[in-house]
């Protein structure tokens, strides 16, 4: 069977594109699937993709690409299509081009089955659709959080299509009523979440991780006020939200204004997702709306105890409250979600118990059953089943006999694999191998920009069929110089290895740095920390520092930053007196607090002080008393890039605009600006 799913772009990140990502997947292991994306946004998908499901974009929105001029909120040519259909169409709306390559995608697809997954895509489908094959509707939200003419658009497209799907049993029951007297079929089949390929979280990290686009249904300022009421009672726990959105700011000043921001962080979008849930210990969803709630699913499937407000109408099918998870009243607000959290940080018996029922009942939402219960929907509209309505002439659905199965990676692709941080700091590399040359080959590691040109060789065993290659780069025997150490792999042995193509990263396993700290041994100070580069590309970030600083945190008084810090060293410690902090730009210095506070050090920086130097960036330099400098950096725990994680509120003072932050490299610089 040929199936192919609409969305409105494949390439970006949330909800609907992961379960569509999850489902197709599914369905391609006996079926022919694909993927039309009305417009595209970037090179490759931001999700993880099915080898086997090709993306099909229809409008290209790339910042050079022909089709962005003229598309975007009140684009240059009016849609026909949605002339008499005024909605929010949110950042794009429909447009006379949209209307030409849907409705010649649409015309000319050979498919036994299309599904859209949005109300825009369903009033394409419904419009501008072919009765040759069977059309069904994907319903992601909750009827009652629609718009008025965002339901009124979805109810009208409905009434036209054969099939109206909800995540929900409550939402299914809804639309049903709202389409009584239509001859669509209403039915409920739930979102599909796969079994993680990372092992369970570990429960011990002490954090609450959350996950889904930074919208404000999503009320992540709820649980940013809950952690608040938390925190003092549980000083060792931290907050993490992944995502991207429009609430980024609001929600990064909201973390700056209740003096969080040492603890809250907003980590950006991640995906694969599930190597981030398994970092942490607890799950939270503080929505005001989920018509399903896959993040839920996902944080149980990964092994995580999950709170969530009781709101409409996915977490209260999916926990069963006090057995496979903990629901809050969504009357209650940030009071009652606290409340609910509050015994998951106190006691770690419950955390597990919890962790393990919801687990187990995850499982009912695999998606080899959801893919099932499709295909049991597409079985209702084959030949000789009975059956009313629009897209009656759905013949070829019948010829389930047409399978088709994605063809697998041939040896000489591209090299894949993934890395997996170990206990002590070490690596673990599994490379896929039917991606690998046949014979013997190279792993190489290449430091990035580097004018020696060094890299390290490491053979592989021989390739044997599809088997994974596994190796250990051991922190005692190998040495990576401070820099970004690229993966690649070579046919041939080290020394006479053929072209090198980059290690393309499956998955990145971090878990096991998230409270390590830096290493210390006869080299110095150390810290490899792997990470998928924005091309998709294995990565291992490195420091090795003679000494080291470790930033703790930033407080923020009333007239000066302070910046505690651990000194880090085969010999180092704060020893007493002697010790200098100044601020460094160029050939400048401005000299700045220091103090010894037990184990640590205080760097105070005076806000006067900072005013008044030259604008840029002043690198905070430690002076030991035997004159050693050291940058104050953050280089242990699990995040390669701390740019846009580890933010910290600005100040100004006397004109001047002051902030702390951290660099490419992890070093903490005073910015000064006008």
């Amino acid at each position: 069977m040929k199936i192919v799913f609409l969305l409105n772009n494949a390439y970006g990140v949330g909800g609907t594109i992961r379960s569509v990502a999850n489902l197709s997947a599914a369905l391609a292991e006996r079926h022919d699937v694909r993927i039309a994306s009305l417009y595209r946004s970037r090179t490759t998908p931001s999700l993880a993709f099915a080898p086997g499901v090709r993306i099909i974009p229809l409008i290209d929105l790339r910042p050079d690409a022909a089709d962005a001029a003229g598309q975007g909120p009140e684009p240059a040519e009016p849609s026909t299509v949605f002339a008499d259909l005024p909605m929010n169409y949110g950042r794009v709306a429909p447009s006379g081009l949209s209307d030409r390559r849907m409705g010649d995608f649409l015309a000319k697809v050979d498919a036994d089955v299309v599904i859209s997954t949005r109300p825009v895509l369903n009033v394409y489908l419904a419009r501008l659709g072919q009765p040759r094959y069977l059309r069904i509707a994907q319903e992601h939200l909750t009827h009652d959080a629609r718009s008025r003419r965002a339901r009124a658009v979805q109810l009208a497209a409905a009434r036209e299509l054969d099939a109206l799907v909800c995540v929900s049993k409550t939402d299914a029951e809804r639309y049903a009523e709202a389409l009584r007297g239509s001859p669509v079929r209403v039915v409920n089949v739930p979102n599909c979440s796969p079994a993680p390929a990372v092992p369970p979280a570990a429960g011990d990290s002490r954090i609450i991780v959350a996950a889904g686009r930074l919208a404000p249904v999503k009320r992540y300022d709820r649980l940013i006020d809950a952690f608040a009421e938390l925190a003092p009672e549980f000083p060792d726990w931290q907050l993490r939200i992944y995502g991207r959105g429009a609430e980024r700011d609001a929600l990064r000043r909201r973390i700056g204004e209740l003096g969080l921001h040492n603890r809250a962080r907003l980590m950006g979008a991640a995906s694969p997702i599930e190597t981030e849930w398994v970092k942490g210990a607890v799950a939270a969803v503080s929505s005001d709306a989920e018509s399903f709630g896959l993040t839920l699913v996902e944080a149980m499937r990964c092994g995580l105890p999950v709170v969530a407000t009781d709101c409409p109408h996915g977490p209260g099918e999916i926990i069963t409250h006090g057995e496979s998870g903990l629901l809050s009243p969504l009357s209650g607000g940030s009071a009652a979600l606290a409340s609910a959290l509050r015994p998951l940080l106190a006691d770690e018996a419950l955390r597990r118990r919890l962790a393990a029922r919801g687990r187990a009942s995850a499982a009912a939402y695999a998606p080899g059953v959801i893919a099932a219960r499709y295909e049991e929907l597409f079985h209702a509209w084959a030949p000789g089943a009975s059956k009313a309505g629009p897209g009656e002439a759905v013949g070829r659905l019948g010829r389930l006999r047409r399978l088709w199965r994605p063809t697998a990676g041939r040896p000489g692709g591209r090299p894949r694999g993934l890395a997996e941080s170990t206990a002590d700091g070490g690596l673990r590399v599994s490379l896929d191998g039917h991606s690998l040359p046949r014979g013997v080959g190279t792993l190489l590691l290449r430091l990035r920009h580097d004018p020696a040109g060094r890299e390290l060789a490491l053979p592989l065993p021989r390739v044997r069929g599809s088997r994974r290659v596994e190796l250990t780069l051991d922190r005692e025997t190998l040495e990576l110089a401070e820099g970004r150490w690229d993966f690649l792999v070579a046919a041939g042995p080290p020394g006479a290895a053929g072209r090198a193509r980059r290690v393309a990263a499956e998955q990145v396993r971090q878990a096991a740095l998230v409270h390590a700290p830096p290493r210390v041994d006869g080299r110095g100070v150390s810290a490899w920390i792997p990470y998928r580069t924005k091309d998709g590309n294995l990565t291992v970030r490195a420091w090795l520092r003679p000494a080291h600083a470790e930033v703790d945190e930033v407080l923020l008084g009333d007239d000066a930053f302070v910046v505690r810090v651990t000194p880090v060293g085969p010999e180092r410690g704060p020893g007493g007196a002697g010790w200098r902090a100044v601020g460094e730009n160029g050939g400048s210095r401005v000299d700045l607090g220091c103090s010894v506070e037990g184990d640590r050090l205080a760097l105070t920086i005076p806000f006067e002080t900072a005013a008044a130097a030259p604008p840029g960036d002043w690198r905070l330099v430690l002076h030991a008393p035997d004159g050693t400098a050291t940058p104050a950096s953050r280089i242990g725990g699990d995040v390669a890039d701390r740019r846009a994680t580890d933010v910290f509120p600005p100040r100004s003072h006397a004109g001047a605009a002051l902030r702390l932050r951290f660099t490419l490299d992890h070093d903490l610089v005073l910015t000064v600006g006008a």
